[in-house]
């Protein structure tokens, strides 16, 4: 009964920071329309047929009339029908892959577990025809033409981000994009496709040595038991999402534009940005042969100028 108490509380006030949040940002930002941000996207060189992995950040776009909703719907609108969204769905109790494995009897289910990953990523998994993959750490939901191949047997590869994962499936497809709304060069899941695919040929070893297996449940509610391989910790500390890294993601996001690559505009409110999957994929390759990854230190850094072919 405490226990529940507790719970009924953190929720209560989690929703009550929320709601202080909207009131600052209606107050505060510009106010911007689902046909504003659509505009905005086309700008940007969003098109019609784009498939797009999303990582955004919602209060950056401004004051939206509808809220996460209508960005969901600008994002459609963007692509159109015979485009696809993905974004994040995942559900990590405790915070972190590796605080998962250590839960006694964690079992993911994606009838009752929703996502930590914000308010957008919430709002689109519960939008109609999204589809979401099995995954006990890791799960993407997507939306369109793809979506169904996108996220089917996620729980059945042999690693989080690689092969028959949707990160894999999404570079094979045609105008595949990874988006920024908002965000720096820092919290892009994509960058680690490149390591599962090089596993240990990656110039960095990011993993513990243990690979665990994680129970989760699919839609029909039947039982799977997944590989997932936690991330060292002590690795993760010089990663370019960590707050420290300001080094790396400035220089990752000079190499990106300097190379081309990189399309820069702004959405709303937010400065955003998006990069050809494949192209982004490959150039994280050239990269990691210079021993420039998203772990690298300041001498590795120092060691390629920006820029170099």
């Amino acid at each position: 009964m405490l226990d529940g108490a507790r719970r009924a509380a953190r929720a209560a006030l989690q929703a009550w920071r929320r709601a202080a949040g909207v009131r600052h940002v209606r107050q505060s930002r510009p106010h911007v329309t689902r046909a504003a941000l659509a505009a905005d996207l086309a700008r940007l060189g969003i098109a019609p047929g784009d498939t797009l992995f999303v990582h955004s950040s919602l209060k950056s776009l401004g004051y939206v009339e509808g809220g996460a909703l209508a960005v969901v719907h600008a994002l459609q609108d963007a692509v159109g029908p015979q485009g696809a969204l993905l974004l994040p769905a995942y559900y990590l109790p405790g915070g972190t892959v590796r605080a998962a494995c250590a839960m006694q009897d964690y079992v993911f289910d994606p009838r009752r577990h929703g996502t930590h990953m914000g308010r957008l990523p919430e709002a689109f998994l519960a939008s109609a025809g999204v589809r979401r993959s099995i995954h006990p750490t890791h799960s993407v939901s997507a939306w369109g033409r793809h979506a169904d191949a996108l996220t089917e047997a996620h729980h059945r590869a042999p690693s989080i981000f690689g092969v028959d994962s949707p990160w894999q499936r999404f570079i094979g497809c045609e105008q595949a994009k990874v988006l920024g709304l908002g965000i720096s060069m820092g919290p892009v899941t994509f960058y680690h496709a490149l390591e599962d695919a090089m596993g240990e040929a990656f110039p960095v070893p990011v993993w513990e040595d243990k690979t665990e297996l994680l129970a989760c449940l699919d839609h029909a509610g039947r039982r799977w038991e997944v590989p997932v391989r936690p991330f060292d910790p002590a690795v993760a500390q010089r990663r370019i999402d960590h707050p420290g890294r300001g080094d790396l993601r400035d220089y990752f996001h000079r190499e990106f534009d300097a190379a081309g690559l990189r399309i820069n505009g702004q959405v709303g409110d937010a400065a955003s940005w998006w990069i050809p999957a494949q192209g982004f994929y490959d150039h994280l390759r050239r990269l990691a042969a210079d021993n420039v990854t998203i772990y690298a230190s300041a001498e590795e850094l120092a060691a390629r100028p920006i820029g170099r072919a």
